[in-house]
């Protein structure tokens, strides 16, 4: 992930979940209950008694509710139903939510302004209802800009919706206020029966009394004005999109937003219509015990678990573990953000291709010892299995994010021309320091440490050439913890394998996070290898992991590496949400020094294999990620400044419209 995406994933904080819609009229209700008795209230002296202030009180907050609070009813049930009837995608709970925030916007701008006419008696009553003119016209300008960004209806389309709750809120005022009676309709007969039927002002709160005629030619004036504004700002920000990408940026807002708030599939219609195919090689390394059936598989397509949530790949490593028959090892491969699958639809392409290789798969009972080496910065440990080898990369103690799909394919390709078959190269992906700075840790094609990548897969393929053979032996343990996304793990919890050959144990470990916080790895991996941490845990344990008696496997290897997922579930809220940032890091270490014991107590001998499918799928696409990414960011940073100098020029013009009334 580079800077720009950061910056881009750092604003799903700002996200949240919508409520379900009947809290958020539940609260509106409340509300409007309280604006009741703050606006027709404080009437009762002193001499009244309890019972006849709580009669007075309960009324204010009836009519508060019946003033305020029909028009949020009706808009929370109508907008969804309106939206939908016109082709829109609005749901009741993001209406109902709406509604309440446009409440609040009216009940603010109104009880401000009954402030200003306290403080400044030459405002008089006229400045309250003015500013209540303009706080129904603004809601309608907000519904609409919220309405045409989630429905991507047109301007007349989406104002159908958009206006119930001003509509409504005018209706009432029309009607209780007494203004009607201004409107002359027909004879004598028909005025008689209009003003009996539709003229309530006798009901209503005496205050209402100063609302006139043209109070509601102001307010149409008004929105007229401020719909304007709303399509100008949404053109505007919308054409570097349609100009550079050929896609719509409201389509993505929408699609953003609704995948947080609602868990929606919609931003991968969008994902969908940026896509280019891309042809990515799936390797799978599966043992097998004795009687045949499977023990353990690792998968390994060229594809990243993106972009965020389930969206596209982002739970791939789930899916995985749920189509596999052994213990499933789903590590990070050396691809970037470029390669996240644009719909959850293409994972099933990936699965078939994992299914397609494990068919094809040719077993061998013998492997090499694992060996260990380094090129600059990068490290690798690797294990031959028959003809093929596992190899898995890092960094650490230096910090690193993706490794680029090309500079992956090459070192691949570097170790098999040592005499290797196949390759599964994985990224370990297990130290970074978040998402601060202009750099963090992209491993792109030309740089230093992509050569020194390379450089490591050469000199790990020449080693296990060499390395000395024998019956390879495997055991595996899982702890799915009760740690959640939230915390950085996800689904997968903590996995361990540890394989045997010629009298060396080695340790794979993944966790099913993305990325580690800096120094975590290191102090697992020393844990593992020098018996610091583990051999304390495992002194605690009085019986063996199988359950037998006696004393307890050891808690040590000889070699061993941590590797994490990068499964992007932990993302959703949060785009920095590494391994041990949240969690209690020795925790972690005793978990996975108690999961090393249990897989060495579960050794028995297995036999291997390795097999290549490839895979064509729909993916982001060479530099989409980076335009998508920069766009989002500079119509954010910009429409910031646009929209206050859209809203201040609607309320020049506004102002300008009352002044001349």
């Amino acid at each position: 992930m580079t800077a720009t995406q950061s910056n881009l994933a750092g604003l799903s904080r700002f996200i949240f979940r919508a409520p379900n819609w009947y809290s958020s009229l539940a609260f509106a209700l409340v509300v409007a209950a309280m604006a009741g008795v703050a606006a027709f209230g404080f009437g009762i002296s002193r001499r009244t008694w309890v019972w006849e202030g709580v009669f007075f009180l309960g009324k204010d907050a009836w009519e508060g509710i019946f003033f305020i609070g029909i028009p949020t009813i009706i808009a929370s049930f109508g907008t969804a139903g309106v939206d939908r009837l016109v082709g829109g995608k609005l749901t009741r709970n993001r209406s109902s939510l709406l509604a309440l925030t446009c409440e609040v916007v009216v009940v603010a701008v109104v009880t401000l302004a009954a402030i200003l006419a306290v403080l400044v008696p030459w405002l008089g009553q006229r400045f309250v209802f003015d500013a209540l003119v303009v706080a129904l016209a603004s809601i309608f300008a907000l519904r609409l800009l919220v309405v045409m960004a989630v429905s991507r209806s047109s301007l007349l389309v989406a104002s159908v919706p958009a206006s119930l709750q001003t509509v409504a809120s005018a209706v009432l005022l029309f009607v209780y206020s007494g203004t009607i009676r201004y409107v002359e309709v027909g004879g004598d007969i028909f005025d008689a029966y209009l003003l009996r039927y539709l003229s309530r002002a006798d009901h209503a709160p005496p205050v209402l009394s100063a609302i006139s005629p043209d109070h509601f030619l102001l307010l149409a004036v008004t929105c007229l004005v401020y719909a304007g504004a709303v399509y100008v700002f949404l053109t505007v920000i919308d054409r570097p999109w349609r100009n550079s990408l050929g896609v719509s940026g409201l389509d993505f807002l929408r699609g953003f937003i609704g995948h947080i708030a609602e868990g929606s599939r919609e931003l991968e219609d969008f994902f969908e219509q940026l896509g280019q195919r891309a042809v990515v090689p799936v390797t799978v390394l599966a043992f097998r015990r004795g009687d045949g059936t499977e023990k353990a598989r690792f998968v390994l397509p060229m594809i990243h678990p993106g972009p965020m949530g389930e969206i596209g790949g982002g739970n791939f490593p789930e899916r995985v573990a749920r189509r596999s028959d052994g213990l499933a090892f789903p590590p990070h491969a050396t691809a970037g953000h470029d390669f996240n699958l644009v719909t959850e639809r293409e994972v099933d392409t990936v699965l078939d291709a994992v299914d397609e290789a494990h068919e094809r798969i040719e077993y061998a009972t013998e492997g090499t010892r694992s060996v260990q080496v380094t090129a600059g910065e990068a490290s690798m440990l690797g294990q031959g299995f028959g003809d093929d080898a596992l190899l898995v990369s890092t960094f650490a103690p230096g910090c690193a994010d993706d490794v680029e799909y090309a500079v992956g394919l090459t070192a691949a390709t570097e170790a098999r021309t040592k005499g290797l078959d196949d390759v599964l190269l994985a990224d370990a992906h297990n130290c970074n320091d978040g998402l601060d700075g202009p750099d963090l840790g992209h491993v792109t094609p030309g740089s230093q440490r992509s050569f020194d990548m390379i450089r490591a897969a050469g000199l790990a393929g020449e080693a296990i050439r060499d390395a000395e053979g024998g019956a390879v032996r495997l055991g595996v343990a899982w702890d799915r913890t009760a740690w959640t996304p939230t915390e950085g793990i996800g689904p997968l919890g903590v996995r361990v394998a540890v394989t045997e050959v010629a009298g060396q144990t080695t340790a794979y470990v993944l966790i099913d996070g993305n990325n580690m916080e800096p120094g975590l790895r290191d102090r697992i991996v020393e844990s593992l290898c020098d018996g610091e941490g583990g051999e304390r845990e495992a002194e605690r344990a009085p019986l063996a992991a199988d359950g037998a008696g006696g004393a307890p496997a050891p808690a040590t290897v000889d070699a061993a590496e941590v590797m994490t997922t990068d499964t992007h579930i932990v993302n959703t809220v949060k785009a920095e949400n590494q391994v041990g940032a949240a969690i209690d890091q020795g925790e972690l270490l005793a978990l996975v020094s108690r999961l090393v014991r249990e897989a060495r107590a579960d050794l028995e001998p297995v036999s291997a294999g390795m097999a290549v499918e490839r895979a064509e799928v729909t993916v982001f696409g060479n530099d989409r990620t980076e335009t998508l990414a920069s766009h989002a960011n500079v119509a954010i940073s910009m429409g910031g400044a646009l929209a206050a100098a859209v809203i201040i020029a609607a309320m020049a013009v506004s102002v300008l419209i009352f002044f001349l009334a």
